[in-house]
C-alpha cells in the first residue's frame, strides 16, 4: 500500500536487543496527508530501513508500507511498517489551478459567474 504526505512528528530512534541475541532498532514517525480532511498516520521503519531512509519533520514523502496485527495478552494491536519512502516534491501535493481555454479572439473565458440565492428569506439549504 502507499500513502503521500508530509512528516509532522519525528519520535526517538527506540533499540534493544531481542531474546535471540540480536539488535534492533526503530524510528517511529507520524504523516499527516494533504487532502481535503487531512489524516494522520503513525507508522514505523525498522531494521536497516530506518538508516536507509532518514525523514525529517516537514519532508514530503511518499510511503510504501505494510500493515499488521497482532494478538498480546488478549488484546490486538495494530501497526503501519514502512519499507520504501521516496521524497516527493511540494509541488506535486498541490491542487493545480483550474484553467480556462482561450477564446476564439484569443482572450481568455472567464469563469463561471456564482449562483446567487433568489430569495434571501428562504430557509431551504438547496
Amino acid at each position: 500500500m502507499e500513502i503521500t504526505g508530509k512528516i509532522i512528528v519525528a519520535l526517538p530512534e527506540q533499540s534493544g536487543v531481542s531474546k535471540a541475541g540480536n539488535s534492533w532498532k526503530k524510528k517511529e514517525y507520524v504523516l499527516e496527508t494533504q487532502e481535503t480532511y487531512p489524516k494522520k498516520v503513525h507508522f514505523d521503519l525498522f531494521g536497516d530501513k530506518a538508516d536507509k531512509y532518514p525523514l525529517t519533520v516537514g519532508q514530503t514523502v511518499r510511503l510504501s508500507f505494510d500493515i499488521e496485527s497482532r494478538e498480546y495478552n488478549g488484546r490486538w494491536f495494530t501497526s503501519i511498517r514502512g519499507w520504501q519512502a521516496e521524497p516527493v516534491e511540494d509541488a506535486g501535493m498541490a491542487a493545480p489551478a483550474p484553467s480556462y481555454p482561450a477564446a476564439t479572439g484569443g482572450a481568455p473565458i472567464p469563469p463561471p459567474p456564482a449562483v446567487q440565492p433568489s430569495d434571501p428569506t428562504e430557509d431551504l439549504p438547496f
